[in-house]
């Protein structure tokens, strides 16, 4: 029997990986079916034409086993990968239902802290794994994902650290030309990204400004800095791990981005699209008052995006 792996959100990160591992899968029939949940234009285009990805070296257009916006059509698999967007989540895993079956293992690579952490509440009896992706990848029309950049890094793993389960998919990743890496701390990973999105999600959207901008300008170098101890402070309390450290990285990467390039926050913002306030910024604040911690900045942003 195959290897059943369906991937659920065809966006840019989910159409990227997911575009690769079905690609894998065309040249392992009978080893693994690689499946994707989508829905509307996108999805028919699929289903008619395949998935075009457009990345820095390479073209290729794969056809998955099934294209579907019903997963009761799929059936039990053995591997989920969630790749929606992070205020989506909990309708997605909800509709998931048809294809998780008691040994199905589920990898969510969202943006955020505490997707692990719902999708346990949803499937208290499943594996649930901690990923994250380091990537610049859209969706340029239906049925076409292109990525740039040059940046594809994904990380995962569980606290468990090993199983052949974590290496079974390591070696699919690797195969099938991700470029992924199982972390023993897979946590503090989860972490590290969060740290740069949440905070330059948050402040390039409440000051209308470029990464750059954090750096180099001096007021609102003063504001990013005060929001990355903050940030830091609940970290602390979590015991995930983060050194002070972290902080010079940051701004030392920060500094080095191109000239008026922004986070997707603030330019879907700007595009009066929704946006993901909660899970970026309204968690921290969340999680903070559960320790009791005061993070004044994070909440008076949070307070001014919301309206």
């Amino acid at each position: 029997m195959p290897v059943k792996l369906v991937v659920a959100g065809i966006g840019g990160v989910g159409g990227y990986y997911g575009g690769l591992l079905s690609r894998f899968s065309e040249s392992h029939r009978g080893e693994l079916e690689v499946s994707f949940i989508a829905r509307g234009a996108h999805m028919q285009k699929m289903k008619a034409d395949g998935l075009t990805v457009i990345a820095e070296k390479e073209q290729f257009i794969t056809r998955p086993h099934k294209v579907t916006d019903r997963p009761e059509e799929i059936g039990t698999v053995d591997y989920v990968i969630v790749a929606t967007k992070s205020y989506d989540l909990e309708e997605i895993a909800q509709n998931l239902r048809p294809v998780v079956g008691p040994q199905t293992i589920i990898l969510p690579l969202l943006n955020g802290i505490d997707s692990v952490g719902i999708l346990r509440a949803i499937y208290p009896q499943n594996e649930i794994w901690y990923g994250c992706a380091y990537i610049i990848a859209r969706l340029n029309e239906p049925g076409v994902i292109e990525s740039s950049g040059n940046v594809h890094y994904l990380h995962f793993g569980h606290e468990k650290m090993t199983s052949p389960e974590l290496k079974f998919m390591e070696d699919l990743f690797l195969k099938a030309g991700i470029e992924a890496t199982l972390k023993v701390d897979a946590i503090r990973a989860i972490w590290r990204k969060f740290f740069f999105i949440s905070t330059t999600a948050a402040l390039t959207t409440y000051l209308n400004t470029g990464f750059r901008d954090l750096v180099w300008n001096p007021e609102y170098k003063s504001l990013y800095l005060q929001l990355m101890q903050e940030l830091l402070l609940l970290a602390d309390a979590e015991k995930v791990g983060l050194k002070p450290s972290l902080i010079d990285d940051m701004l030392r990467y920060g500094g080095s981005l191109p000239e008026g390039t922004t986070s997707s926050m603030n330019s879907d913002y700007l595009a009066g699209k929704r946006i993901e306030l909660d899970t970026l910024i309204g968690v921290v604040v969340r999680m903070a008052t559960g320790h009791r911690l005061d993070v004044p900045l994070y909440a008076k942003i949070y307070e001014a995006l919301k309206k």
